[in-house]
């Protein structure tokens, strides 16, 4: 079995832009199976409403703050005896224009929540993760533009969830087994993360819960839900295996380039002295 894929039953999680849209949709299902949730967000109205649901206790947290994060942290563990399962999913929409157009600091003020607010809760929440020793896991919400650009002018957002994929997946080898870190790959979901005009064509978030949350519970390494993005994906990915083909060296003769290969030789190699 893959790495960390045993299924588990959250009974308490802390999940971050958990006052709308997909996080509080995955918060009233996990809510509903008698599970304890906090839920962080700056929109004071919605954690009202998410706060009158059984169950889930609304905190007020800007994600761009790692103190307010490290806050957040130290809440649910005076609240919990543990926590099970941490939800990095506060984000919002991008800079729109042409990427050279985009203002420099408009960008970095995009990334302080799209990528540092997901950083920030996983460097709160993985020490204490680790330090409680039962199983848990910690998703991070990436996008179909963690794998390939799904809307054009819209580069601080797509590099922002490029880069939330990375994290995430260098995040998975640094935690020890009983930690698991995972991608939640949303498509097209009705969402207040744009215009209702555009964004009430996608999947409502609803149906979207009911897809990804036993994903969840499987832990799973990306949780996944719009089989179009395949399409997508194979177009960026086919044109790189036709560059490697073409011009790359064969992989058996480039064996003694792999960084993973020769790390594993080299730690043999010290072991036996």
């Amino acid at each position: 079995m893959p790495k960390n894929t045993a299924s588990f039953e959250p009974q308490t999680a802390v999940i971050t832009g958990g006052a709308s849209g997909i996080g509080l949709a995955v918060a009233k299902r996990l809510a509903g199976q008698g599970a304890q949730i906090i839920v962080a967000d700056l929109e004071i109205a919605a954690l009202e409403r998410a706060g009158a649901i059984s169950n889930i206790t609304p905190v007020v947290c800007d994600v761009a703050d790692l103190d307010q994060v490290e806050a957040l942290a130290d809440a649910a563990f005076a609240r919990f005896d543990t926590v099970d399962l941490l939800l990095n999913n506060a984000g919002q929409g991008g800079v729109h224009g042409p990427m050279w157009e985009v203002d420099p600091a408009a960008a970095r003020a995009h990334f302080d929540v799209n990528f540092w607010g997901i950083w920030n809760g996983c460097r709160a929440f993985a020490p204490r993760l680790i330090a409680q020793s039962s199983p848990s896991a910690i998703y991070n919400t990436g996008s179909e533009n963690s794998w390939f650009c799904a809307v054009k002018q819209t580069a601080a957002y797509i590099a922002a969830k490029h880069a939330v994929l990375g994290m995430t997946e260098s995040l998975r080898g640094d935690l020890p087994d009983h930690v698991h870190a995972g991608l939640i790959v949303p498509g097209w979901v009705f969402t207040p993360l744009g215009p209702e005009r555009f964004m009430r064509f996608g999947m409502d978030v609803e149906d979207y819960a009911d897809i990804i949350v036993p994903q969840i519970l499987l832990r799973r390494r990306f949780v996944v839900s719009h089989g179009y993005n395949t399409v997508r994906i194979d177009e960026r990915m086919d044109e790189l295996a036709a560059s490697y083909a073409e011009f790359a060296l064969p992989a058996a003769d480039d064996a003694k380039h792999d960084v993973q290969l020769v790390m594993a030789e080299l730690k043999q190699a010290a072991g036996k002295k």
